[in-house]
C-alpha cells in the first residue's frame, strides 16, 4: 500500500509542501518528480520500475512521432501501453477464460497489480496521442513527462490528466495563499467524504454483500445496493477533491472529475458528470475515431456498445465489469436510438430511472461474480420476504452511523452547498467554510485514529 493516512496527512504532505515552498522555483519540479516516485515507491518499490519504464518508453515514443515517423511511433505507443496494462491486469483473466473454454488446465500466472496502472498507463498514453494529433507540442525534458504521469495527488486514482491541461502549469506556475486556502478546504472535503461517510457506508455494504442468498430479503438488498452506490462515489469523488486540492497547493489546476451524477436525468447525463476524465479518455480516443455520431444511428448504438464495453473492462479483469459496462451501454444505445426519451419525461420520473439504472449496476460492479450480483438484483425486484431474521439483519446493517451518513450523504449528492452560496452573503458563507472546514479535519484525524487502513476503491484499477 502507499503511505499511510497518518504519515501522509502529518508528515510526508507538510514536509513536501514546505520544501516546495521554500525551494527556487527551477527546482520545483524535480522536488515533485522526487517525492511523486517516493510515494509511489513506499508502497510499490519494485513497480516504480514499472512506472518509470512508462515514462522513459512514451517519452520516447513521443520524440519519435514529433521528429521520426508518426504512425509508426504512435502506432508503438498504443501497443508498448496496452501490452503494459495487459500483462499486469489481464494475463490471468485470459487464462482463467481459456481453462473455463477449452477444458484446459494452464496454470494461472499469479501477477500483482501495480496500484494505479489503468490511470497512469491511459495519462502517457494519452500524451503521446496528443503529440501525433498536434494537440500538444511534444516535451523534449524527460524530468517534465515523469512529473506529468507521476504527480503523486492524482497518481492512484485519477482524474486522467491530458498533457495540454496542464503543460504550461509545468512550465510556470504560482502558488498563492489564496489558492493553497482554497486548496487546503476541497483536500479536507474529500477526506471527509472517504474517511466519514464512505468509509461508514462501506461497512454496511460488505455486510450484505457478504450475506448468502437466503439472508438477503428485499429491503436488506436495497439498503446494501444503496450503500454502496453512495459508499463508491464518495470514496472516489473524495479521492478526486483530495488530488484537486492538493493540486492547487502546488499551483496546478487540476480539471473536475465528478459533478454531482445522482442529480441526472438520464444515463448519458450520468455518464456527462460522473469519472468525467475517463468519460472525456474514451470519447476522444475511441468513440470519435470509431466514427462517433457521424455516421447513422445504427454506428453510433454500435460506438456507444464498444465503448462501455471497454469501459466494464477497464476497471477490472472480471466479467462483472464487463456485464456493468454492458449494462450502462444498453441504457445509452436505447436513449441515443431515441426508444427511450428521457428528456419528455416528467424531471422526478427521469431522475428516478437514472438513479435506478445506476443503483441497479454497481451492484454487479461489486459483486464477487455475476452470480452473486444476479442473486442480489433479483431480491431487490423479487419478492417481499420478512420474519424476525431478515429484520435482525436489516437492524444490523442500519447502525445510526450508516444512517447519520446516508443522510449526508444524500444531503451532499445534490448542489446544496452551492445553491446556499447564492443565496447567503459571501462573508458568511466564507466564515462558514472555514469553521466547517476544521470541524470536519477534526472529525476525520479523530475517525482515522480509531480505525484501520481504509483504501480508496479505484486503487486497484
Amino acid at each position: 500500500m502507499v503511505f499511510s493516512s497518518t504519515v501522509f496527512l502529518f508528515l510526508f504532505l507538510p514536509v513536501t509542501y514546505l520544501v516546495n515552498l521554500l525551494l527556487p522555483r527551477r527546482f520545483s519540479n524535480y522536488w515533485l518528480l522526487l517525492t511523486s516516485l517516493l510515494f509511489y515507491a513506499w508502497g510499490e518499490p519494485v513497480f516504480v520500475l514499472v512506472m518509470l519504464l512508462s515514462i522513459a518508453a512514451n517519452y520516447l515514443f513521443a520524440l519519435g512521432i514529433s521528429e521520426r515517423s508518426p504512425k509508426l511511433y504512435v502506432t508503438l505507443s498504443v501497443v508498448f501501453n496496452l501490452q503494459l496494462l495487459g500483462v499486469f491486469k489481464y494475463t490471468g483473466f485470459v487464462v482463467e477464460n481459456i481453462n473455463a473454454l477449452l477444458g484446459m488446465n494452464i496454470p494461472v500466472p499469479a501477477i500483482r497489480l501495480p496500484i494505479g496502472i489503468s490511470f497512469f498507463t491511459f495519462q502517457a498514453m494519452s500524451y503521446c496521442i496528443d503529440v501525433y494529433r498536434r494537440a500538444t507540442d511534444v516535451q523534449k525534458n524527460v524530468f517534465k513527462v515523469a512529473l506529468y504521469i507521476s504527480f503523486f495527488p492524482q497518481l492512484i486514482a485519477g482524474p486522467i490528466v491530458k498533457y495540454r491541461d496542464i503543460a504550461a502549469q509545468i512550465d510556470e506556475r504560482s502558488m498563492t495563499i489564496e489558492k493553497t486556502s482554497v486548496g487546503i478546504r476541497r483536500f479536507i472535503v474529500g477526506l471527509a467524504k472517504k474517511v466519514l461517510i464512505a468509509n461508514s457506508l462501506g461497512i454496511a455494504a460488505d455486510k450484505v454483500f457478504a450475506l448468502s442468498p437466503e439472508a438477503v430479503n428485499m429491503p436488506v438488498a436495497w439498503a446494501g445496493a444503496i450503500c454502496y452506490a453512495m459508499q463508491i462515489f464518495f470514496d472516489f469523488s473524495g479521492y478526486s477533491d483530495m488530488a484537486i486540492g492538493l493540486g492547487k497547493m502546488f499551483g496546478f489546476d487540476i480539471m473536475e472529475n465528478f459533478n454531482y451524477p445522482y442529480i441526472s436525468r438520464s444515463v448519458r447525463e450520468f455518464w456527462r458528470r460522473w469519472h468525467i476524465s475517463l468519460g472525456d479518455w474514451f470519447r476522444e480516443n475511441i468513440y470519435i475515431p470509431l466514427g462517433g455520431n457521424r455516421k447513422g444511428i445504427a454506428r453510433t448504438c454500435l460506438n456507444v456498445g464498444i465503448v462501455f464495453l471497454l469501459t466494464g473492462l477497464w476497471h477490472g479483469a472480471q466479467w462483472t465489469f464487463v456485464v456493468w459496462g454492458a449494462f450502462h451501454g444498453l441504457f445509452m444505445v436505447l436513449e441515443n436510438a431515441g426508444i427511450l426519451k428521457t428528456d419528455k419525461w416528467p424531471k422526478p420520473v427521469a431522475l428516478c430511472y437514472t438513479l435506478l439504472i445506476a443503483v441497479t449496476g454497481f451492484v454487479m460492479f461489486r459483486a464477487d461474480d455475476i452470480a452473486h450480483g444476479a442473486n442480489l438484483i433479483a431480491s431487490m425486484f423479487a419478492g417481499f420476504r420478512w420474519g424476525m431474521a431478515y429484520r435482525a439483519v436489516l437492524y444490523d446493517i442500519l447502525t445510526p452511523t450508516v444512517v447519520v451518513s446516508a443522510v449526508f450523504g444524500a444531503l451532499a449528492s445534490a448542489p446544496v452547498v452551492p445553491w446556499l452560496k447564492q443565496k447567503l452573503p459571501a462573508k458568511l458563507c466564507s466564515a462558514a467554510g472555514y469553521a466547517a472546514s476544521l470541524i470536519l479535519l477534526v472529525l476525520c484525524v479523530m475517525s482515522l485514529a480509531s480505525s484501520t487502513y481504509n483504501p480508496f476503491i479505484y486503487f486497484r484499477f
